[in-house]
């Protein structure tokens, strides 16, 4: 799970003649992540790039075609059926009598769907005009009236016109909106008198329609030729759409058809070749290579080569692109070496599988959110699965919660082919199932501690649930705990985080870099920390560092410290690897003190737990209300203000709950406790999932991953619309 599936680099040699024969098994068996060849064997051998197998330009056209066809008609892959077999002369005849039909309709589509925004257009410019009231023949074709048409404030107007030394008379009509100006210009004024006079005024201008009669008899003309168009577009759209059922799933069928066809007739591309021969090499995982090599003997013969001639793998080099040899049992050949003996057509790095299964699986979409691990690095999707579910679990810590985040999640993978969906169901449902646990050893469902009450008291008999949050004044302890408890996972967390570069480093390249650039980090983070947690410093530090995990501590593990000598014994160590990071990388050793930062980072784990369980007590006090006794909270379940007054005395509640208030406080109260649930499950996605994901992407991935993989992409399709049975 830590490495990604093993990968080896093949080569198929062959004559042209059995070269076809090579690309349809190769295709069926959809193992080979090919390698496009990069000419770099053109001079010394006389290799050339591949050209395509005859077809493929045909094929590709029509490919285009029949996306076309799905795009206008709206095929999607629901409307598929059963798989079927796409014989050669569908593709002909057929193909273009429903390229015909679904072209002719769409233009008539088009056609129809513009004269319907013009008449659209038509209508909108109509609106002034039925405002104001005015016959539109009356509104042009004066030989001694200019008329204006718009929008503007009548005062405006007016007083525009009664200054406008070139008009003599005018008349102002008005609707609701629109106004119209009739003005008799003087005789030497121009023929734009009128509009000259408006410049200057809040006037917007509307351009008068070529018609007769009212407008509101012109709109209803234009209406009605808008029915017209719209139930001749009806008529189109319903045919397109019987061509949709009629012919949807042949045409799903066909393009998988084609665009198979495609692959193999341009497989050559990637090829190395001469006039008779050819050469193809791709990535497949080693453990398959046996059954690829068989297949394709059994089809082609004798009549090609394949051979596995580099088989990616750890050494210590001092390069990070590194191979092993291939041992000679392996491929019935010579051995071949990193070393310059073998030549390849590409050098490529080998693409990556990432070796997870299972309930592991759906973490890898955490990984590739930030980048595919590469091959020669570790893959912390396991991890993931150990830490981010339990992160997360652990800060919301409640069984309510956990089981509509367990719910939630299987409705995602259940409902939803895609795989990241799929993928981020089985993440919310590890991270339900951890909230739903911590919730029963926090003794907590929906912030209330009914678990507590009739579980660990009444069944197991504990005074107590197994841990608290600490949100009483009597379990502070446990708060401060917390604290400690987050820094102890973030030492853990950031150990295998430099040990797994410690690893990489040796393996890629030696021991010396191994002790310098990572072993020193170790030795950092450890020698402080354990210094730290030392009584060394007498009594600065606070007692609770040491108390958390003492014999009388929430957490009794008798660890109360180690000894001043430890401590001093630890800064020693830290000052160590702080010269081992000095000669290492000199650079780096500005940032010494990340392994004191990126440890109280952690704390963070314990500030959501008491926020998140801050939120739910708040919602449940106003509604149940709740009092203190003997410095714990109580909600106020099954007895109202007036018992709790009595018993304890008034200044024993701490709100009396909108439950106890009446029916309208009980109906807003429901509002608050559901509405209130509902934010804190919502908020738990947003502050506990980011705050888990920040820790494992920003202080865990920073010590070792740097992705930047290539996904494995096998030469093949995934058959689902066809069928060659």
């Amino acid at each position: 799970m830590l490495r990604p599936e093993q990968m080896s680099k093949v080569s198929v040699t062959g004559s042209k003649g059995v070269m076809s024969e090579v690309i349809e098994t190769v295709h069926d068996l959809q193992l080979l992540h090919v390698t496009e060849y990069d000419g770099s064997w053109q001079e010394e051998f006389g290799f050339e790039t591949g050209t395509p197998i005859k077809g493929a330009e045909g094929a590709s056209d029509k490919l285009v075609t029949i996306r076309s066809l799905k795009s206008i008609l709206g095929v999607t892959e629901a409307d598929a059926g059963r798989q079927r077999i796409v014989p050669d002369d569908a593709l002909g005849e057929p193909l273009e009598e429903i390229r015909e039909r679904v072209n002719e309709l769409d233009d008539r589509r088009s056609e129809l769907k513009n004269k319907l925004g013009a008449i659209e257009d038509e209508i909108d410019a109509m609106e002034p005009f039925v405002d104001l009231g005015i016959d539109l023949d009356l509104l042009s074709g004066y030989d001694s009236l200019q008329v204006a048409v718009g929008e503007g404030k009548v005062d405006q107007v007016e007083r525009a016109v009664v200054d406008a030394s070139d008009i003599d008379t005018f008349e102002i009509f008005t609707g609701q909106q629109t106004l119209a100006v009739f003005a008799r210009p003087t005789e030497d004024a121009s023929e734009t008198a009128l509009s000259d006079a408006l410049v200057g005024s809040e006037f917007a201008s509307f351009e008068v329609p070529d018609a007769e009669g009212s407008p509101e008899d012109h709109v209803r003309d234009l209406e009605q030729k808008k029915r017209k168009f719209e139930s001749k577009l009806n008529t189109v759209n319903s045919e397109l759409n019987d061509l949709k059922v009629e012919e949807g799933e042949f045409l799903l069928a066909a393009e998988e058809r084609l665009a198979i066809d495609v692959q193999k007739t341009e497989a050559p591309l990637s090829f190395a070749t001469t006039e008779n021969a050819f050469v193809a090499e791709g990535w497949i995982p080693t453990e398959r290579y046996n059954r690829f090599a068989t297949e394709l003997k059994n089809v082609v013969g004798e009549s090609i080569d394949v051979e596995e001639i580099e088989r990616a793998q750890f050494t210590r080099d001092g390069h990070d692109h590194v191979r092993e040899g291939v041992p000679e049992s392996d491929t019935g050949g010579q051995p071949t070496v990193a070393d310059g003996g073998t030549v390849t057509m590409a050098n490529d790095e080998p693409p990556v599988i990432q070796n997870n299964s299972g309930a592991v699986k759906p973490f890898e979409l955490l990984v590739q959110a930030v980048n595919r691990p590469n091959y020669y690095e570790f893959d912390p999707t396991i991890i993931l699965f150990l830490t981010f579910p339990a992160f997360f679990g652990f800060m919301i810590g409640d069984l309510g919660y956990g089981i509509l985040y367990t719910a939630i999640g299987y409705f995602l993978y259940a409902n939803f082919d895609s795989e990241a969906f799929k993928s981020m169901g089985g993440i919310t449902i590890a991270a339900g199932l951890f909230t739903a646990l911590f919730g029963i050893l926090y003794g907590e469902l929906f912030g209330l501690h009914l678990i507590t009450e009739y579980f660990w008291h009444g069944v197991v008999g504990l005074e107590h649930a197994p841990i608290e949050k600490g949100l009483s004044p009597a379990g502070v302890e446990w708060a401060l705990g917390w604290l400690v408890v987050s820094v102890v996972v973030g030492i853990i967390h950031l150990n295998i985080g430099w040990l797994f570069d410690l690893i990489e480093n040796f393996q890629l390249h030696d021991l010396k870099h191994a002790v310098l650039e990572s072993a020193s980090w170790l030795l950092m983070l450890n020698g402080l920390w354990v210094w730290i947690f030392s009584r060394a410093l007498g009594d600065t530090p606070p007692d609770f560092l040491y108390t958390t995990f003492a014999a009388d501590g929430v957490i009794p593990l008798g660890f109360s410290g180690f000894p001043a000598i430890v401590g001093w014994a630890g800064l020693g160590v830290f000052f160590v690897g702080l010269v081992f990071l000095i000669l290492g990388e000199p650079i780096e050793a500005v940032e010494f003190l990340n392994v004191l930062v990126n440890v109280l980072s952690y704390t963070r784990i314990a500030a959501v737990l008491l926020a998140k369980a801050g939120m739910a007590f708040t919602v449940n006090l106003l509604f149940f209300g709740a009092y203190v006794h003997h410095g714990e909270f109580h909600f106020m379940l099954g007895h109202g203000p007036e018992y709790i007054i009595h018993e304890y005395g008034a200044e024993a509640i701490m709100f009396p709950g909108l439950m106890h208030s009446g029916a309208a406080g009980l109906v807003g109260g429901l509002l608050v406790l559901v509405l209130g649930h509902a934010l804190v499950l919502a908020l738990g996605v947003t502050s506990a999932g980011l705050q888990a994901v920040r820790l494992e992407y920003v202080e865990f991935f920073g010590k070792f991953f740097e992705g930047g993989g290539r996904e494995y992409e096998p030469f093949g399709y995934e058959r689902n619309f066809t069928t060659e049975d």
